[in-house]
């Protein structure tokens, strides 16, 4: 049995409803800038309308995305690389958790109010709960992790070596750039869906370009481009 159409009542075609999507997350745009772009295209549509598009379509367009690579990432159990970052709400200080495996793949972000024991341990069954045990979890020094390990019975799979994060602290430089074009957040449950949506994206386009030659990277883009245009297409 087929699933119904996503974009069906739509005067918009998918077409467009995805360029709209893909260009608020995947960039650091306002909804103005996307409304703008759009507009020297040809397609007239409000930044609300952008809105609507973005909330309906994003984490749906994310699920899809997640489902297809979770299948393909049985490496991914190898090496996780754990932090948080500090995200303010109205002027309250949230903490923003990300797992990263060993070639850079976010693997989820988890939004909390604190960064305690508990909330590291609801982080670290999410985690786990989607992708399995990892053999070696790499963390910063915070007491928490080291507590939190040990309740699950990993502690002695914890590594905090100096620089070996690297890895996971890059990949909250592209969340903070979006972040500065957004203004910051107003609900934690913004954060978190806004969060959630961007890494599935950041993964889909992120390509490394660093790390391969040219035409591969451009054959890589086209696909990765291609495949985005398939989804919710049924």
């Amino acid at each position: 049995m087929s699933r119904p159409d996503p974009f069906k009542g739509f005067q918009s075609s998918p077409e467009i409803i995805r360029l709209a999507v893909m260009l608020y997350i995947r960039f650091p745009l306002s909804l103005r800038n996307v409304e703008d772009l759009l507009h020297e295209r040809g397609v007239d549509v409000s930044h609300e309308t952008i809105r609507y598009w973005w909330h309906r379509f994003g984490p749906m367009f994310a699920a899809e995305i997640r489902k297809r690579r979770i299948q393909g990432m049985k490496s991914s159990r190898w090496r996780w690389h754990l932090d948080e970052i500090f995200v303010k709400i109205n002027g309250e200080t949230h903490s923003l958790w990300r797992a990263v495996d060993h070639e850079g793949e976010v693997l989820e972000s988890f939004v909390t109010k604190s960064r305690d024991k508990k909330a590291t341990l609801k982080f670290l069954k999410k985690v786990m709960r989607k992708h399995g045990r990892a053999e070696v979890l790499v963390t910063d020094k915070l007491r928490s992790y080291g507590a939190a390990l040990k309740e699950i019975g990993a502690l002695d799979r914890q590594e905090t070596v100096r620089w070996l994060n690297n890895r996971v602290e890059n990949s909250h430089l592209p969340f903070r750039r979006r972040e500065r074009a957004m203004l910051r957040f107003r609900r934690m449950r913004s954060l978190q869906k806004f969060a959630a949506v961007h890494s599935s994206v950041h993964n889909h386009f992120n390509q490394e370009r660093h790390l391969c030659s040219r035409e591969n990277f451009k054959m890589n883009r086209s696909a990765a481009l291609a495949e985005w245009r398939e989804l919710g297409a049924g």
